[in-house]
């Protein structure tokens, strides 16, 4: 077993000195295949992370147009144009990990919305031990309908435990079935505290979610919703969620009486934080983007090529 000095030191040697795998393995007394061993192993305890850097005219003009309309940052990950759906969620979310670690430092509370597209972000995130940082659920997750369809624990297990935080679950439903309900619940201290984590987090990860398409948001798939719910999301035009709060693609959502249940923060209180993060991919998922950047809720976007340019075409009517 060999200690994480031991693998800094191999992995400086190779990486960074350019020595060979034999090179490696003469200086350390051992066999080329244990310093491939011990590569990999520095590579899943964090001690080494690889990144590529995209040619600089690689999604250039997108992140350009999405910056001057929206004053976004848009991270495009290129993907070929065959690639399946599953291909370019696996993508979108190699690169959100990769943004998250090297935004996650000491003392930073990152809030999380959970859903299909944030627990493949959880999925790529490599080992990153730091000190004094908290992981929050950003909206409630059981479904009063089917109790097993709530996702979150996983998720923000897996976060936490990546950056070595502590984690700070959110014990609500993702919708009150009365609103009266939900303003009582604001009012216990348990809640009160979670909220006021969330409202003072430093950093938001979050999805759009979609009700058609290929890949079905989980709120809509997972029988968060019954039959009059959806007949109302129809006749209010909304086309996708962020948190579970509903939106229209021109950005708006507060007469929508759906949110007035819903858990999540609001476009208005997620704008609070700092720095919040979008993931997407997905034709599907177009109109609710862009719902999403007129309302303001994004800073920084990653999204693949495809639906970054189906983005831009819908906006141009095209």
């Amino acid at each position: 077993m060999h200690g994480d000095a031991e693998l800094h030191h191999a992995a400086e040697l190779y990486w960074v000195q350019g020595m060979t795998m034999e090179a490696v393995a003469d200086r350390f007394g051992v066999s080329r295949p244990t310093v491939s061993r011990m590569l990999q192993a520095a590579r899943d305890r964090g001690i080494v992370r690889i990144t590529l850097s995209a040619p600089p005219a690689a999604g250039h003009e997108v992140s350009r147009r999405l910056r001057e309309v929206f004053g976004v940052t848009a991270h495009v990950a290129g993907t070929a144009r065959a690639a399946t759906e599953p291909q370019r969620l696996e993508s979108v979310a190699r690169s959100a990990a990769a943004l998250l670690a090297d935004w996650f430092g000491d003392g930073t509370t990152l809030a999380v919305a959970w859903g299909t597209t944030t627990s493949a972000v959880a999925a790529h995130l490599q080992p990153k031990p730091t000190r004094d940082a908290v992981v929050v659920q950003m909206n409630g997750a059981v479904s009063a309908r089917s109790p097993l369809t709530a996702q979150s624990p996983a998720l923000l297990g897996q976060m936490s435990s990546a950056f070595g935080a502590s984690l700070l679950p959110f014990p609500t439903p993702a919708f009150f079935d009365d609103e009266r309900t939900r303003t009582l619940m604001w009012q216990e201290s348990t809640v009160r505290r979670v909220l006021a984590v969330r409202n003072a987090a430093d950093l938001a990860v979050f999805s759009v979610g979609a009700f058609r398409g290929p890949m079905i948001s989980q709120v809509y798939s997972g029988d968060y919703l019954d039959e009059d719910a959806l007949r109302e999301l129809a006749a209010h035009r909304v086309v996708g969620d962020v948190c579970t709060v509903f939106l229209r693609e021109d950005g708006t959502y507060a007469d929508i009486g759906l949110n007035r249940r819903a858990t999540g923060p609001t476009p208005l209180e997620l704008r609070r934080i700092p720095r919040r993060l979008c993931v997407v991919s997905g034709d599907h998922k177009v109109p609710g983007v862009i719902g999403a950047l007129r309302a303001g809720v994004v800073t920084d976007l990653v999204i693949d090529e495809r639906t970054a340019d189906a983005v831009l075409r819908r906006l141009s009517g095209r």
